[in-house]
């Protein structure tokens, strides 16, 4: 480190200009990134899910619905359902609706005078009790329009938009929303659907970024200025910060990426983590700078990079590995996120090894705030507590150790507890237009996520419609299930309109091929083909039945979709099952799977790093054990506290062990000096923790405290990451100040004895 200590005070203002001139490139770039909140998109094309999605897509048509919700006493009235008739109306005009679906566009199929007729399920506006019966009557009797655009209590009833490819979610949902205010009423009228909560995602992700990055600097700020009462000690890395998140956001756009609801965690994780080499930088340099000690402002700013470089050099390594392992996650944002995160802590590495040390040595000295060499600050509550941890880790070393034991084990427990749910909605509070909208399309109008099961054959074959029908049967048992259709149904309807009557001996699949090719084609009559591009393909060789979930969690549909293959696998003409509800419900696996791959590279890559560095099994293991047992710890908490494993806590263990590693690091590259120079094990422990201690103290805080900012985030699981992030590091500040030493001193490893002694294991 002395050649490039020399080398950075010599080339000061090239390296300054240098780390100015990629920030601002960088940051300039920043603008041109583009918003992303489609949660479909972050997930692998190939994923198998994704691709019976699209077969389902190819064969019927697309399924990005945004609809009108009117809730009332009862919708059946000439007022309310002129509103509705007034919505379906003006929506069927607005640019980038495909076809609109309410009371008034799904077709009721009913006989008259022997023949088959296909009306609007509401075929006029009632006037009197008696038309509100009938159409109640004629409603129930409808499988296309009861419990799917109306409620089966008539409280509730939605006018449907499928929407054209590539429509803007905001502007649609503006247009709804002021065709709601165009046409007044009584009733309550909400919007909902997948793009209006893709729209929301958005608006909350910008709100997020433009208020956390703000209040998340700000804090760092303060604090930084309580920590060194120094206004240099706040401003150089305050400016680290500025430059990896401008470097990290502007390459962004430079990928041809996106900014996405997990890209929130960025800038805060930036705030927290980038300031860390800086802080030890300036810590060492209070050390250093002290009455009797004559250096100069250069021999200050080369000793900053001397002594602290290898240190923070392996700390930011491992920081960089372990942000790197989020590459193991499925969630493609996640691996994004990643690879931007350990750029910007890279970035900020560089720049506080070399730019750190280059300003200095242009500043005039700071005034001492350290009595001497050895003397820390007065009334520190952090040496006051440091100074006893070295008491109690010297003086009982073991009660430590079985302490922390325990304690993990106790609280361990709750791992079993942990639940993995990857539901969309619960990204929102209870009271947000979102949630409330899904849970009322949920409990009134069959369900929000919707899944295909795909059948292959002539569809007009009995046969095929018999297995088709009894499949859907089967699936309508199943008390999740919300609402189904299918082409078998609506056979069944035209059966019952045909021999008019409600009898169930004609609630059947017609018996013959050519019975069923009939009914087909006295529908075409006085319906019209798009009645059933929804449920059979243009050549009658698929057909699919939509099943519609009233539930979105995911663990729910994972069950569902369990028994509902297990209803289908040895069915001839199902051909596959795909769907919304199939996509989150493998999403939940592959969370999972992505939490132990990512979390278990992490281990390993850091384990052979610190092999590597200390050359010791030994010290390699009690450098990983806080890790090991602050994980423990955390998903224990987890489950005690029912936080689920999501997409956005599922990132947390990859991040604890990047950042919660440079403490232990810190300490025993310390601890190895203070042998180095002769003290005894009980004696370095407690040097390592009053002076290389307060650094690491402030270190953890910053991350902390830089951290809460995600407690203020529009997004629920946002702010259980937070939460979560300072349970996580807290418990490796404690293994790092307290078990460690611990363990040093009690069984005094030989990979810390002194060179001139040292036997490597």
């Amino acid at each position: 480190m002395k050649k490039l200590s020399k080398f950075t005070i010599r080339f000061r203002w090239p390296i300054i200009l240098f780390f100015l001139a990629i920030s601002l490139f960088t940051g300039s770039q920043i603008k041109n990134a583009t918003m992303n909140s489609d949660m479909m998109t972050y997930l692998p094309d190939d994923m198998p899910s994704r691709v019976n999605k699209r077969k389902v897509e190819e064969l019927f048509g697309g399924t990005e619905m945004l609809m009108l919700i009117v809730k009332s006493e009862d919708v059946i009235n000439s007022s309310t359902l002129k509103r509705v008739h007034k919505f379906s109306r003006e929506m069927s005009r607005i640019k980038g609706v495909d076809k609109v679906l309410s009371l008034f566009d799904l077709k009721y199929v009913r006989n008259e005078d022997g023949a088959m007729m296909v009306d609007p399920a509401v075929k006029k506006l009632p006037r009197t009790a008696e038309d509100i019966k009938e159409i109640k009557s004629d409603l129930k009797n409808n499988d296309m329009v009861y419990g799917n655009v109306v409620s089966k209590d008539f409280t509730t009833t939605a006018v449907i938009a499928l929407l054209e490819p590539d429509v803007s979610d905001k502007e649609m949902v503006e247009k709804f929303q002021q065709l709601i205010d165009s046409i007044p009423g009584d009733e309550e009228v909400v919007i909902g659907g997948t793009p209006f909560s893709r729209m929301h995602t958005a608006k909350n992700t910008m709100k997020d970024l433009g208020r956390l990055l703000p209040l998340g600097l700000l804090i760092m700020l303060v604090f930084l200025f309580i920590c060194f009462k120094q206004f240099r000690g706040v401003w150089l890395p305050f400016v680290v910060v500025l430059m990896s998140i401008f470097v990290s956001m502007g390459i962004i756009p430079l990928l041809g990426w996106e900014i996405t609801a997990i890209t929130i965690i960025l800038p805060v994780l930036l705030i927290a983590v980038a300031n860390d080499y800086g802080i030890h930088m300036f810590s060492k340099y209070q050390e250093d700078n002290v009455p009797g000690e004559m250096l100069t402002r250069k021999q200050l700013s080369a000793r900053m990079l001397q002594s602290m470089g290898k240190p923070i050099l392996l700390a930011g390594f491992t920081t960089i590995i372990g942000l790197l392992c989020l590459k193991g996650h499925i969630l493609i944002p996640a691996g994004q996120m990643g690879i931007l995160a350990a750029i910007g802590i890279a970035f900020a590495l560089a720049t506080s090894l070399v730019f750190i040390p280059a300003v200095s040595s242009l500043l005039p000295k700071t005034k001492p705030i350290l009595k001497s060499k050895d003397a820390q600050p007065k009334k520190s509550i952090v040496i006051n507590l440091l100074s006893g941890f070295g008491k109690l880790v010297s003086r009982k070393p073991k009660l430590v150790i079985i302490f922390s034991l325990l304690f993990t084990a106790l609280i361990s427990i709750g791992i079993s507890k942990v639940a993995v749910n990857t539901d969309p909605i619960n990204f929102y509070e209870e009271d947000h237009p979102v949630k409330y909208s899904a849970e009322l399309i949920n409990k009134e109008l069959g369900g929000f996520f919707p899944l295909s099961i795909v059948f292959n054959g002539d569809i007009k074959d009995p046969e095929v419609l018999s297995e088709i029908d009894e499949i859907e049967k089967q699936i309508q048992q199943i008390p999740e299930v919300g609402n189904t259709t299918s082409i078998a149904r609506v056979i069944r309807q035209m059966s019952r309109a045909l021999n008019d009557s409600n009898d169930c001996a004609y609630d059947k699949i017609p018996d013959t091929y050519n019975a069923s090719a009939q009914y087909f084609e006295l529908y075409m009559m006085s319906g019209e083909p798009e009645d059933f591009e929804k449920m059979v393909d243009f050549n009658f060789e698929h057909a699919m039945i939509l099943v519609r979930l009233n539930q979105s969690s995911t663990p729910v549909m994972r069950k569902v979709i369990k028994q509902i293959k297990e209803i289908t696998c040895d069915e001839p003409y199902v051909e596959y099952i795909g769907g919304a509800s199939d996509i989150f419900s493998e999403l939940d696996i592959n969370v999972v799977r992505g939490q132990f791959i990512s979390l278990g590279l992490a281990l390993a890559v850091v384990f052979i790093i610190l092999l590597i560095v200390f050359r010791s099994f030994k010290g390699a293991f009690i450098s990983i054990l806080p890790l090991v047992l602050s994980m423990l710890i955390l998903f224990g908490l987890m489950g005690y506290l029912g936080v689920e494993l999501n997409l956005t806590t599922a990132l947390l263990s990859s991040i604890m062990i990047g950042v919660g590693i440079d403490y232990t690091i810190h300490f025993i590259w310390r601890l190895k000096e203070e042998r180095a120079a002769g003290n005894s094990f009980e004696q370095a422990a407690i040097n390592t923790l009053k002076t290389t201690g307060r650094g690491i103290v402030f270190n953890a805080l910053s991350v902390i405290i830089g951290f809460s900012a995600l407690l203020f985030s529009s997004f629920i699981p946002v702010k259980f990451f937070g939460f979560l992030v300072v349970v996580s590091i807290f418990a490796c500040l404690a293994g790092a100040l307290l078990l460690i030493p611990a363990i040093c001193v009690l069984f005094k490893p030989k990979f810390l004895e002194p060179k001139t002694n040292n036997n490597n294991n």
